[in-house]
């Protein structure tokens, strides 16, 4: 097994709990993350599972003091992005005062950007964070790709430290960790849950699958196993998780899934079912069906 970086492990992409005033559910936010701690992962807030484009600044910023009052395992991930780079930046500098260790950033998503703009873009926030930034790849919701060999130039500001990749495509992962996986500087997580497995195999640092959020106890066990050089027991986690993932995903666009995802967490004891508009809460005879779905396949 190659040498551990600083930037490593399982990272669960953490709902946004909401009460049904959609205000943050402080209660069950403590709950999910204490649950996600005890399995030795690490926390990233306000990303795409967190629903945060359609958070308000002041609701992600209390989830920034929020999280980083209580103890934890790992680094806590936070993300920043908007479509404005002064509110990233103003929200970097708040996180960082709240006790967050390294912020999250995707590229704008309403202009089409050239290569200069991407990275200007990114390096602006780099340059004024002040605690290290990871790009996040994510083109099913900003509309691009940012090319490897953007990230790549990108990778050699000292405070970018890695790239959460979440694009679908097999070529680019390993193309990837060809470039970074021996890079003690840079890190590289995969967003992309079903290749977890195979990114581990890979060299990837890290894994951040969204139903870490109900069951991160097989992603701790796919971590072990990695270590361990037990590859069955590895992909008998992946084979698992991708039927896990199923459950709340399969046939749902992306943001009904967040509200699936919700109701599995609702029947663990955690928090409501509610999600921020635009999104819109599904039915009760569509939650049923998830959560008979679910209790199938899965016993804890």
């Amino acid at each position: 097994m190659k040498q551990q970086k600083k930037y490593n492990g399982v990272v669960v992409p953490m709902v946004t709990p909401l009460t049904p005033n959609h205000e943050l559910d402080a209660e069950a936010a403590l709950q999910l993350m204490a649950s996600i701690d005890a399995c030795n992962c690490s926390v990233f807030l306000m990303g795409t599972t967190g629903e945060a484009p359609s958070l308000s600044g002041s609701l992600r910023k209390n989830f920034f003091s929020l999280a980083a009052s209580v103890k934890r395992s790992g680094a806590l991930f936070a993300g920043i992005s908007s479509l404005c780079v002064e509110d990233s930046i103003d929200l970097s500098y708040r996180a960082a005062e709240a006790g967050v260790d390294v912020v999250v950033v995707t590229i704008p998503s309403y202009f089409s950007l050239s290569e200069l703009e991407t990275c200007y873009y990114l390096e602006c926030i780099a340059d004024k964070s002040p605690v290290p930034v990871m790009v996040y790849n994510i083109p099913a919701t900003t509309h691009l790709s940012i090319p490897l060999e953007w990230v790549d130039k990108l990778s050699q500001h000292t405070n970018l430290v890695g790239l959460k990749d979440s694009e679908r495509s097999d070529e680019r992962l390993e193309q990837s960790l060809a470039l970074w996986k021996d890079r003690q500087d840079f890190s590289h997580f995969v967003g992309w849950a079903a290749r977890s497995a195979r990114a581990l195999e890979l060299g990837s640092d890290g894994i951040i699958p969204s139903t870490g959020n109900i069951t991160p106890e097989i992603y701790q066990r796919m971590m072990l196993a990695y270590k361990e050089g037990d590859r069955d027991a590895m992909y008998d986690c992946q084979r698992l998780s991708d039927e896990l993932g199923a459950v709340y995903q399969s046939g749902r666009s992306l943001g009904a899934s967040l509200w699936a995802l919700k109701v599995l967490l609702q029947q663990q004891g955690i928090g409501t079912a509610h999600v921020m508009p635009p999104l819109q809460d599904g039915s009760y005879e569509d939650a049923e069906k998830i959560i008979n779905h679910f209790t199938k396949i899965y016993k804890a």
